[in-house]
C-alpha cells in the first residue's frame, strides 16, 4: 500500500465522487472505507467518532456549509472536543454543486447550456444545487433535463437520474484546476488536503 492511509466520511453520494476524484488528482492518499448514511446529521452524530478513530487512521470529513454561518462555527457546533490533527474537516461553501459550478465551460458544455447561464462566484449562491437544477432545466437536451430536472408535478427536489448525470460530470469532464479559480472553498480544501502530514501515535 501507498499514499497515506485515509478514511472517509460523507454526506451523500455526490460528494463521495468529488472527494474521491480530488483524492485520485492529487495521487498522494490511500482511501480507505468511505461512510455515507445520508445527509449532514449521519456526520453531525458520528464526528465525535470518527475524531477518536483519526488517532490510528486519518479522517477526511467532507459536508456542506448550507446555511451555518461560517465552517469554523459549524465544526465548533459539532465538535466541542479539540479537533485532532488527522481529522480533516472540509467544507462545501454552501454546498458541493458549487463546485461544481465552478467549472463554468465544462459544466455549460456538458448539460447543453451557454455558458453565460452559469452563474460566477458559485461560492457566494445560497442554494447552488438549485441554481444547477435550473441551469440543467434549460439545456437543448431533452435526455439531460429529464435526468436531472424534476419532472412535472413531481414532489422530488431533484430528477430521476441527478447523482448518476451529476457523478458522471465529476468522473469525466470536470476540470478540478478551473473549478478552484472559481471556488475559493474548494481551493482551500485542496491545498489543505496537499499540504497535510499525518501524525502517529
Amino acid at each position: 500500500m501507498s499514499g497515506i492511509p485515509v478514511n472517509l466520511a460523507i454526506e451523500d453520494e455526490l460528494s463521495e465522487v468529488v472527494l474521491m476524484r480530488i483524492l485520485k488528482r492529487l495521487g498522494r492518499y490511500h482511501v480507505g472505507t468511505p461512510h455515507r448514511r445520508g445527509g449532514y446529521g449521519y456526520l453531525k452524530s458520528t464526528i465525535a467518532g470518527w475524531n477518536r478513530a483519526a488517532k490510528g487512521v486519518p479522517f477526511i470529513v467532507l459536508t456542506d456549509l448550507d446555511d451555518c454561518e461560517c465552517p469554523a462555527t459549524l465544526l465548533a457546533n459539532w465538535l466541542p472536543d479539540p479537533r485532532h490533527h488527522n481529522l480533516i474537516f472540509r467544507v462545501a461553501v454552501r454546498e458541493v454543486e458549487s463546485w461544481l459550478l465552478a467549472d463554468r465551460k465544462s459544466l455549460a458544455k456538458f448539460l447543453a447550456v451557454p455558458e453565460a447561464s452559469i452563474p460566477t462566484d458559485s461560492d457566494s449562491l445560497p442554494d447552488p444545487k438549485d441554481t444547477l437544477i435550473k441551469v440543467a432545466g434549460r439545456s437543448r437536451s431533452k435526455e439531460t433535463r429529464q435526468h436531472i430536472v424534476p419532472r412535472p408535478g413531481s414532489t422530488a427536489k431533484q430528477g430521476p437520474d441527478y447523482n448518476a448525470c451529476s457523478g458522471s460530470f465529476v468522473r469525466n469532464d470536470w476540470s478540478i484546476e478551473a473549478a478552484m479559480r472559481g471556488s475559493p472553498s474548494l481551493e482551500r480544501s485542496i491545498q489543505t488536503l496537499k499540504k497535510f502530514q499525518p501524525v502517529w501515535s
